[in-house]
């Protein structure tokens, strides 16, 4: 892997609408640095093709580590079907990504997304209820014998990611993976530990667990119920990148959610928060 260089505070160039998955999937593309405090290889590249550029994250599969309960397909092929699953349910939650072939082998390659600094949605309170527009996801150690509020902004955004990773099963939303950008967008990243068979939700978007879905959740997954019928286009492209078993899993979790018309709540089968949150 190449030694970490600085990565550019501003985008390479602006990617013309429409045209940055073909950027993506058939530029060239130059590794320019590291993102080292990555658990995974995560490389910092830029990628030209057909007069446009843009900045991207490109993850090698032979630079995952390996995880016992995921011994199936890779963190990419998971990354890329989160895609999928997002422009399925027409919410663009998560930034374009393609798997392609790279300086190091296959591997994910995703477009960068600037967060806005000051586009905060998750918060630490000292109080016992967490106040006009914001949910409760639990009490946290904060040191010194003392807890603090997590809450988490009662944005529809937001609101859209909790059903996302509902239906994917994301075993692992932390509030580093939330890129709001100062156009207002929300994008998340960071999909790999996703769609295992068995229930695995662990996430910091836990306030409006139980509560009915928006009108919009449950009409985009009666949409997307058709869209995994055998035979569809996205399930088509789903079966290239999960096993048999993964999608049977994907299909029955959409049922249940639409059936429920609910937001889940953590099961106390499993953690339900990632460590460490952030």
């Amino acid at each position: 892997m190449p030694a970490s260089e600085r990565i550019p505070a501003r985008p390479v160039t602006k990617t013309a609408a429409g045209n940055t998955a073909d950027v993506l999937a058939n530029g060239e593309l130059t590794v320019r640095g590291r993102v080292r405090e990555a658990s995974n290889a995560v490389l910092f590249c830029s990628v030209s093709y057909d007069g446009e550029e843009a900045r991207c994250v490109y993850k090698p599969v032979a630079g995952e580590r390996p995880l016992w309960d995921f011994p199936d397909g890779t963190l990419a092929q998971r990354e890329v079907a989160a895609y999928e699953l997002s422009e399925a349910l027409g919410w663009g939650l998560v930034p374009p990504t393609v798997l392609r072939d790279g300086p190091y082998g296959e591997g994910m390659v995703q477009l960068w997304v600037d967060a806005d600094p000051a586009g905060s949605l998750l918060a630490l309170v000292e109080t016992d209820e967490p106040g006009d527009g914001w949910k409760a996801v639990g009490f946290a150690d904060v040191g010194g014998g003392r807890t603090a509020l997590l809450v988490h902004a009662d944005d529809p955004r937001l609101r859209r990611l909790a059903v996302l990773d509902a239906v994917i099963n994301n075993g692992d939303r932390k509030g580093g993976h939330l890129l709001p950008t100062a156009d207002g967008h929300l994008y998340a990243i960071d999909h790999g530990v996703t769609f295992h068979v068995d229930p695995k939700l662990r996430t910091l978007l836990w306030g409006w667990a139980g509560e009915p879905l928006p009108p919009e959740a449950t009409d985009a997954l009666r949409d997307l119920t058709a869209a995994l019928r055998p035979g569809a286009r996205l399930a088509a492209r789903l079966a290239d990148l999960l096993t048999s078993a993964e999608v049977d899993a994907l299909r029955a979790r959409v049922s249940t959610l639409t059936a429920d018309g609910r937001h889940p709540s953590p099961s106390g089968d499993w953690p339900a928060i990632p460590w460490p949150p952030v």
